[in-house]
């Protein structure tokens, strides 16, 4: 059964991060420019939420703020349930599906180890679901 620490080692640990008293703006900018869509909000080594795209239409566009004057601390998202490396592909599934998240941040002893993507539960479903097929392609041909 696959499980969190596997989409690490495929994806690595980066994140980018961004202090809470940045703008909406300037996460915004960093976004484009690296081609994500969330950002990742830290007071020196504490984890405090995620910015997504999501937070932006929803909790400054929608609510007529500005992002030039908007900081992130103020529109993260905050409520994520705790995933350790140990959990399953299938938990994290069942934590996004029931919270309509599409990211989970990974914590161990405390600190960030790490962000998973829904696309990174997807990805790692399918290459589990093609090393399935392949064993039994060589099951089959042995």
């Amino acid at each position: 059964m696959r499980k969190v620490s596997d989409i690490l080692k495929r994806k690595g640990n980066r994140v980018t991060t961004v202090p809470p008293q940045t703008t909406v703006i300037d996460a915004l900018k960093m976004m484009a420019d690296q081609n994500i869509g969330s950002v990742v909000i830290m007071d020196g080594d504490d984890f405090k939420g995620i910015m997504t795209e999501r937070d932006y239409s929803r909790k400054v566009i929608l609510m007529g703020r500005h992002s030039s004057d908007t900081p992130v601390g103020e529109i993260m998202t905050t409520d994520f349930p705790a995933i350790k490396q140990t959990d399953t592909i299938e938990t994290c599934m069942q934590h996004m599906s029931e919270k309509h998240i599409r990211y989970l941040p990974v914590i161990e002893n405390g600190k960030l180890a790490g962000i998973i993507s829904i696309n990174d539960v997807v990805t790692e479903t399918i290459n589990n679901q093609a090393e399935t097929i392949s064993h039994l392609q060589n099951y089959i041909q042995s």
